[in-house]
This record gives structure tokens, sequence and C-alpha cells, in this order.
């Protein structure tokens, strides 16, 4: 399978730079067994689920892991956190090619905090002076935008680049499919008779980059971590065995599920995943989902288009995918992140 497979134009104006209210974004449904597409808005979702379904949320809490510091000479570097160290003090992070270098010291927050750069391996880390927690982060750090939003941080990301039900501090990007809720369409789905269940998956950067080999099956994974509580598994395997329709709320959702997922149960507990779920995927667990539209030729793309291909076989699948994509652009749907949102039933 060829990764240019995955490949669609985008107008640059289609790439979402501010969000919709939240709930007041477009809603294009697709159901998959029929090839049909019709045209919604978000908050009419929960007439759009049957009674008696559950949808699964990830409950991640986005940091405030971007940060700047300035070396003794002045010059500015940028550092994305990502995993932090049993001390406290230490984070591996991401950091653009200038800054890479080990043995620089920064400063942070006007001082408030210094930290010497080092290298091990193929990660860097940044050795801190202080613990540096959530709680710091929050006063000093920014709202980690991905970089297809040309713009800066501004105060309203704080909240907006957030589920209006995160719980766990831990990613670095937001389940942006969960953006879209509010409260009152949580109620709404109560109301209808359809539940709704909590799981964690702690969303890192590497969940929004392209595939850069020929063929898709030489692409490697990146880790990601993710925890099951009893409570949650035993109410989605209630669903599966009542024959309940399962349905995800972002692709994050689906592949913490697709992975702990093993002899008709859900492992529970701390766990971590580096499946890669694309072509003819066995799907076990989810039986719709609720997504963003994705960047061309990543795994995210892929991802929905196995999902799609699950009904009718993997080149349907995809074929189907980027006839709706296309439909999308010209219908002037925006997209990624803060852009509007899909139901595949």
């Amino acid at each position: 399978m060829k990764t240019s497979d995955f490949y669609f134009e985008l107008p640059e104006q289609r790439i979402a730079q501010y969000p919709a209210p939240r709930g007041e974004s477009r809603l294009l449904v697709l159901d998959r067994a029929a090839g049909r597409r019709s045209h919604h808005s978000v908050k009419e979702l929960p007439g759009l689920i049957e009674s008696g379904a559950l949808v699964v949320f990830n409950d991640t809490r986005v940091r405030k892991a971007r940060i700047f510091g300035t070396d003794s000479r002045g010059v500015r570097a940028e550092f994305l956190l990502l995993n932090r160290g049993g001390d406290g003090s230490s984070w591996e992070v991401i950091t653009k090619k200038g800054g890479r270098r080990a043995g620089r010291r920064f400063r942070f927050a006007g001082g408030e905090a210094e930290a010497e750069l080092l290298c091990e391996g193929p990660r860097y880390l940044l050795r801190f002076d202080r613990p540096i927690d959530d709680a710091w982060l929050d006063a000093h750090g920014h709202v980690p935008l991905p970089p297809y939003i040309k713009r800066a941080d501004e105060a309203s990301d704080s909240s907006r680049y957030q589920t209006v039900y995160a719980r766990r501090h831990g990613s670095a990007a937001a389940p942006t499919a969960g953006l879209h809720f509010t409260d009152s369409i949580l109620s709404e789905l109560s109301r209808r008779g359809i539940g709704t269940a909590f799981i964690t998956l702690h969303v890192g950067p590497g969940t929004f980059l392209p595939v850069h080999c020929a063929d898709v099956e030489n692409h490697r994974m990146h880790k990601e971590t993710f925890r099951i509580e009893s409570g949650a598994a035993e109410q989605i395997e209630k669903a599966k065995r009542e024959g309940r329709k399962v349905i995800a709320a972002g692709t994050t959702t689906l592949r913490a599920l697709e992975s702990a997922w093993r002899d008709g149960a859900l492992q529970t507990g701390e766990q971590c995943t580096d499946i890669f779920i694309y072509g003819d995927w066995r799907f076990r667990t989810v039986d719709a989902l609720f997504t963003n539209f994705h960047t061309p030729c990543s795994t995210l793309l892929m991802l929905v288009c196995a999902f799609a291909g699950a009904v009718n076989g993997e080149r349907a699948g995809r074929k189907l995918i980027m006839e709706t994509y296309r439909e999308a652009v010209q219908r002037e749907y925006n997209f990624f992140s803060y852009g509007d949102a899909m139901l595949i039933l």
C-alpha cells in the first residue's frame, strides 16, 4: 500500500485557525455500508445516535507544555515537554534543530527556573534546577497548538483547546474530536438513553505526523500511554454483550480500545500502545466513530480509511473516505484540530 494513496488537495483556507463556538461546528455523517453522506451540525449529534448506544470519550487534559527559554547569549529556544522523569525535574523534550546542542543552559520565566539540555541517544532532556509540575506549566507555559495553526496561542486557547470533561493531565496535544462537545450535548445524550464512558490516552505530538515512507507498511508508530478503569471496561463489555453500539469519540479513544481488547474483554489499568491501524484491520470493539478531518498521508487518515473499509473491504473504504474528503473540501468544511467533524456509522 502506497502512502501517496492517502494524499488529497486541501486549500490553505480550509485549515481552521480558530474554532467555531463549541458545539456549533458542521458535521458530515457517513453511512459506510450504504456509502451515503448527509450534512448536519454537531449539536444534532444526539439525535443521530440510536438509543442504548455507548459513547466512549478520552478524558486526558492538555498540558501547557510549550515553553521558551533564553541561553547566556540571549538566544531564545522553544521546547515541547513530553514525559516527566521520576524526580520531577527532568523532562523529555522536542526542540527545533537550532537548539539541539547538549550542555546549553536556559533560563525560563524570567529566571524563575533554569535547565541544562542533555542528549541521551535519540532523546533530548531538559534537567531543571527545580521540579516542574503542571501548576508551574499552567502559570508559565503555552498551549501547544499544532504547527498548522499559524498563530501564537491566545488566552481563549487555554479553555478552547481542552475538552469540557478533561480530567487527567498528560497530553501534548488535544483529543480534538472531543473539543466539539458541550455540557448540554452530553446531557442530551443521557436524556436520549445514550450512555457515556471515559478512558484516558495521553496524546503525543507524533499523532499528527505525516507518514514519510513510500510504503505504508514500513512506517513505525509512536508510543502513547493510556489507562482504562475497571468501571469503564465493564460498561463497554456490557454494551458489547448486549449488542449495543460502541461509539468512539476520537481516534485516540479508538486506538486505546483496540489495543486493550483481548480474548473478548478489555485489559484494565495503565498500558502502552504503538499499534498502527490501517488496511484490513479487524475492528473488535468500536461500531461507529466520531472524528475530525485529518491531514493528508497521516496515520489518522489511514485509520479512518480502515474503519470505513471494515464493512466493504479496504479498497472500497479508502475510496469512500477519499471521495468524502473531496466533497467536504468542495462544501467548504474546515479541517484539522479546530475544524469540523465527521460521524462514521
